[in-house]
């Protein structure tokens, strides 16, 4: 197997998935131990059961998994997202975890409850209890003894000391004490003061043992189902095509595609890889790669990505990328890297649980003494010490940060949301100030036709019918908008004959034996003598006030009518721009356009600032601008010249559907075209963050509390290791809430706000 491995600049990125982890304490173990290596930074993610290290020196993949090797784990490089499933400590707990429950009830009830502790039964206890001590804990103890020889303590050290201690004092009191005698009976309670010394733990060695193992299978089905989106993601992808070679389909496995191969996409299939329709038009449905429900419209020329399906016609799509470099590889990347990163608050915790251990064990040795110094019974100082052992466990502590990234970038990946890190977070939470900019962003980027005034008596159908005949052979942007909303109104066009074009000026043609003139209003004045009357120049003096394009079509040496032209707003965007404000952030317009139409465009969405007529530099300044006056800017765009301006930015978001330098230079990526992923993102980005506070607060508030409960004797160590199961069953389950984030477009009553642009 080869690792995932990326160059970056000198250095290399090598991705491991680390075996035998079992709290964040191992994790931060381990990542010490790569840290020590001359020129290696490494960050080892619990959640995620995986490393990712960049090497600056002459260090090989060998040397690394050696590291881990020696730190008492496993490792191995990753050459796919992996599959917990196939996890050998995972496949073990299931029945590790029956067998130990189905023993441990009727131990723990005959300890609790007097009336059933018949002659002996507490022999009959040793007897179900030794096989869940024995090997129901045997991962405790394995992993104990591996950091002991390893000279350092983990979560596994605090279990296994716990159970064993309870285990053995048992054993010792039942042999060599009074506590093997007929007719012992023994009464439960809530905290330590019951105990004496002839007492007997087997209901708090098995309960902590099923306890905890029930904790841990469940947390790992958790974990996986958090990490689901990744797979997910990848799972998404063909794994076949059919490639016209020689006018003939061939069907091969999606691998051996390769940039220029041309492939057919049948009605209901997947597509295979990112291309552009060469023949055919259909509805494509991205849902799963964008979270958009709409099925978009697509013909020749149009852009396709690799993993949608197509639910028209048949398609021909010629494929311009392949393999890594797909839209759909690149998602999953994104995520993956985020989800393996770490953010300032998760850097906390693992400080934290770098030291707890250690400091616990002593904490509990203290409270065994504490009590035996105060005149305390053996019996109290050994529960009160067994039940700071376990109760301290910080697993909780070290799930609260990638349990919630996991879900968060995951089901942002669900919506068409990619954020790069989990510094982007934090980065988002202080945003105040949204700059957008205008094409591509706020609107189409496309040129549609918006309005026709046609001279006295002249039909609308007929200037249609005769400007589209003559601008189908143009390639111009508003030619081209004129002739597709011809088509799409009058239906086939006539052919043109004797057609010539002056570049940025017009076109002309002969269509239906009438000499047709389509163009700038000045030119067919200067060029042809052509001058509109009164009506139409008003019309035209009033669509460039507004920023517009405006287009004047004559023929037979007569002025027509007066075509208006514009790149017109995203069906969302007004919708979106609201939202933003509700949000609490300040959205601005910058544009290179001219200050007519950004003013136009900027009124319709509802935003008052305008920074118009801007070089892409002037964009970077402007933004430097906002950042001096104290503001937090988030720059929303899509274009080359937006990259510098997304990069200076305290937050980038990109539209997916512009560049690769854009998306390449945001934080945040919008696979969806439409304004309102910005608002998804920016809410997605504080509930995110919101959850891992929520967490932290959660896993430090309960030991800080648990803590001195345990050691001033009011918490029976079998209850201690309920509450510890419970703690990071609490911490992944508020993780798994952000599975239900929902887009704002879906929000009741929303819905109807958006259409597909």
């Amino acid at each position: 197997m080869t690792s995932t491995l990326h160059e970056v600049g000198t250095s290399r990125e090598v991705e491991l998935t680390i075996s035998g982890m079992t709290c964040a304490s191992c994790a931060n173990r381990i990542e010490r131990k790569l840290n020590k290596l001359d020129g290696v930074t490494g960050s080892v993610n619990f959640a995620t059961e995986t490393a990712k290290v960049t090497c600056t020196a002459d260090v090989s993949t060998q040397d690394l998994l050696a590291t881990v090797a020696a730190a008492g784990y496993s490792a191995r490089p990753v050459a796919h997202q992996p599959n917990r499933d196939d996890d050998p400590a995972t496949r073990s707990l299931r029945p590790r975890l029956i067998a130990s429950g189905a023993l441990a009830v009727p131990v723990i009830l005959v300890a609790m409850v007097p009336p059933m502790q018949f002659p002996h039964w507490q022999w009959l206890s040793l007897l179900l209890a030794t096989p869940i001590v024995a090997w129901g804990a045997w991962p405790f103890h394995r992993t104990a003894w591996t950091n002991l020889r390893h000279g350092t303590a983990t979560m596994d050290t605090l279990v296994s000391l716990g159970t064993s201690a309870a285990f053995l004092w048992s054993l010792y009191a039942l042999v060599i004490g009074h506590a093997g005698m007929r007719g012992m009976h023994q009464s439960f309670a809530l905290t330590t003061r019951g105990f004496a010394g002839d007492s007997i733990y087997l209901d708090v060695a098995t309960g902590i043992t099923a306890a905890i193992l029930a904790g841990r299978y469940l947390e790992a089905r958790s974990r996986r189902r958090a990490g689901a989106a990744v797979a997910a993601l990848v799972a998404l992808g063909a794994k076949d095509v059919a490639v016209l070679r020689d006018g003939i389909e061939t069907r091969v496995p999606v691998e051996h595609l390769v940039v220029g191969d041309r492939f057919v996409v049948r009605p209901g299939e997947k597509i295979a890889t990112d291309g552009l329709v060469v023949d055919g038009a259909s509805a494509v449905d991205a849902a799963l790669l964008t979270g958009e429900s709409v099925p978009a419209e697509v013909r020749p020329g149009d852009n396709v990505a690799g993993g949608c399906v197509n639910v028209g016609g048949r398609l021909v799509v010629r494929a311009t990328r392949v393999g890594g470099d797909t839209q759909l590889a690149q998602m999953a990347k994104l995520v993956a890297d985020a989800q393996n990163g770490k953010a300032a608050a998760q850097r906390l915790a693992d400080r934290v649980s770098g030291v707890f251990v250690p400091v616990v064990i002593v904490v509990a040795v203290g409270t065994l003494l504490g009590w035996l110094v105060a005149g305390g019974s053996a019996g109290v100082a050994f529960a009160a010490a067994v039940a700071v052992l376990i109760v301290a466990c910080p697993c909780a502590l070290g799930l609260a940060t990638p349990t919630a990234l996991l879900v968060g970038t995951g089901r942002g990946a669900q919506l068409g949301i990619l954020i790069k890190g989990p510094e982007v977070l934090e980065s988002t939470r202080r945003v105040d100030t949204v700059v957008l900019d205008k094409t591509g962003t706020i609107t189409t980027g496309r040129m549609s036709l918006l309005a026709i005034h046609p001279a006295r008596g002249v039909a609308v159908d007929t200037v249609l019918r005769l400007a589209g005949a003559v601008e189908t052979a143009s390639e111009h942007p508003v030619g081209t908008a004129i002739a597709q909303a011809a088509d799409e109104r009058v239906g086939p066009l006539p052919a043109v004959t004797g057609f010539g074009s002056v570049e940025g000026l017009g076109v002309h043609g002969v269509v239906e034996d009438h000499v047709v003139l389509v163009g700038r209003p000045a030119w067919l004045q200067q060029r042809w003598g052509v001058v509109l009357p009164d009506g139409l120049r008003r019309a035209q003096h009033e669509a460039e006030a507004a920023g517009r394009t405006v287009v004047a079509v004559a023929w037979d040496g007569e002025p027509r009518a007066v075509l208006v032209v514009a790149d017109t707003v995203k069906a969302s965007s007004a919708a979106a721009v609201r939202d933003l404000r509700a949000l609490g952030l300040r959205p601005l317009l910058l544009t290179g356009d001219n200050a007519a139409a950004a003013r136009a465009i900027a009124a319709e969405v509802g935003i008052d600032t305008v920074i118009a007529e801007v070089l892409p530099a002037g964009k970077v300044a402007a933004v430097q601008d906002l950042q001096a006056g104290g503001a937090v800017v988030a720059m929303v765009g899509d274009g080359v010249n937006d990259a510098t301006a997304l990069a200076q930015a305290d937050l980038g978001l990109a539209i997916g559907t512009g560049s690769d330098v854009a998306i390449q230079a945001s934080d945040l990526t919008l696979v969806r075209g439409d304004l309102r992923g910005v608002v998804d993102a920016i809410r997605l980005a504080r509930r995110t963050l919101g959850t891992i506070k929520a967490n932290l607060f959660w896993a430090f508030a309960y030991n800080a509390a648990a803590i001195p409960l345990a050691a001033f004797g009011l918490l029976n160590p079998m209850i201690a290791g309920m509450a510890m199961a419970f703690s990071s069953l609490f911490v992944v389950s508020n993780s798994l809430r952000l599975r239900r984030f929902t887009s704002a477009a879906m929000r009741p009553g929303r819905h109807r706000s958006y259409v597909q642009a």
